[in-house]
């Protein structure tokens, strides 16, 4: 019977060792990286979110699933310009929690990179789209209502 090369466990312990300790340093880079505990960025997300989850409730308290097509675009010059099924209201809420969503991840990213300003702007930014995603669900909901 062969016993195995004690030389060979001990540099398998020790490879399996950095590799847990290399996976252990990217999920801490990841949780708790000051990004997420910066308060500029916290404040502006959790902002961010509360508008978007109030244009998804908003949009569905009052607009109810129907037959016949919805207004979804209203232009000043011409009238109605685009018509469409109910459902497809909730595509600008959506819209807004993908551009939430690229618009951290990218901040993240920057952030990580020492561009804390292209960071905070992304972030601002984002803010900036959800408050002009609500003025149109507004415009939907009192042209609709």
């Amino acid at each position: 019977m062969k016993f195995p090369n004690l030389n060979m466990l001990k540099y398998n312990k020790k490879f399996v060792a950095s590799l847990a300790e290399n996976a252990k340093l990217k999920l801490d880079r990841v949780t708790s990286k000051e990004f997420f505990r910066n308060a500029l960025i916290q404040w502006v997300t959790i902002g961010a979110l509360i508008i978007n989850a109030l244009n998804w409730g908003f949009i569905a308290f009052f607009i109810r699933p129907v037959d016949f097509p919805i207004i979804l675009h209203y232009n000043v010059y011409f009238g109605v310009d685009v018509i469409g099924s109910w459902w497809q209201v909730y595509f600008l809420p959506l819209i807004g929690l993908l551009i939430l969503s690229v618009n951290t991840f990218l901040g993240f990213l920057f952030y990580q990179q020492k561009e804390r300003i292209v960071a905070h702007l992304l972030v601002l930014a984002t803010f900036i789209v959800q408050i002009c995603i609500t003025i149109a669900v507004a415009s939907l909901l009192i042209i609709n209502y």
